[in-house]
């Protein structure tokens, strides 16, 4: 917890609103998607997805694959406890429905379905877009392929596997409009293990989103490494959030932007 709350005084230090940022392309993202302050409808079906979860007492076993939980001490867990401390925030997925309804990628992949709070937001965001979602635990699977199709969320599809064997086998896609939601395992290794697998899919205006990257000083250094990979020339640091970005027409730039 110290390191986190270190991270964030220099975040807070070092960070600007729309005011310091001289990029058209992020000036235009901050003030007319990140301080868009418009009630969506959408912003409703979030919340009852939230409120669903956060009513259940079911129990389930949980596989943790990642690296680890500084809440729960046992994998048995209820989903209503699961929602409340480790699942998105309604701040950070109505965000996330507003960055994806900004730029309605056609295809989404989110690397951590979890209970599919985010996988919510991103498939409200974009309900055109063709989602898979990856979760490595099999009950907490099958809790949000369930519940996603209870709440119509038709356009995402949730593959139960290993993050890094799946995005070694599949044929992955490399459409032109494409977001990554980074949320699987916080730990370097596998974060960086997973950006040097998806490199191949890239495009000018590919998206990707990497979720706690201020969690731990491994995290920290897989986003100074993510940073100053070549291929990188825009990325934004929400102190939750690291967002990247490969339009070549930019000058490379880093923005420390407060949401």
């Amino acid at each position: 917890m110290f390191q986190i709350a270190k991270s964030y005084l220099k975040f807070l230090y070092n960070s600007k609103n729309q005011h310091g940022v001289h990029s058209p392309f992020v000036f235009d993202l901050v003030t007319k998607c990140f301080y868009d302050k418009t009630k969506y409808h959408d912003y409703q079906s979030l919340s009852e997805y939230r409120k669903f979860l956060l009513k259940s007492k079911t129990t389930i076993e949980v596989t943790d694959f990642g690296a680890g939980s500084r809440v729960f001490k046992s994998n048995k867990r209820q989903i209503s406890k699961i929602a409340k401390t480790a699942g998105i925030s309604p701040k950070r997925a109505e965000l996330l429905f507003r960055i994806t309804k900004y730029f309605q990628p056609d295809t989404i992949l989110e690397i951590g379905t979890s209970l599919g709070l985010a996988t919510s937001a991103l498939s409200l965001g974009n309900s055109n877009a063709k989602i898979t979602s990856l979760e490595g635990c099999p009950k907490t699977s099958e809790v949000a392929i369930t519940l996603l199709q209870k709440f119509g969320f038709f356009n995402a599809r949730v593959e139960t596997t290993e993050f890094s064997s799946y995005l070694k086998t599949q044929q992955l896609t490399t459409d032109k409009r494409q977001l990554i939601y980074f949320d699987g395992n916080h730990s370097k290794k596998a974060t960086l293990e997973y950006f040097e697998l998806l490199l191949p899919t890239i495009t000018n205006e590919t998206v990707w989103i990497f979720d706690d990257i201020h969690w731990s000083k491994d995290m920290e250094e897989a986003w100074e490494t993510i940073k100053n990979h070549p291929k990188i020339t825009v990325t934004i640091d929400t102190f939750q959030w690291g967002i990247v970005f490969f339009r070549a027409e930019q000058e490379k730039e880093h923005f420390t932007i407060r949401v």
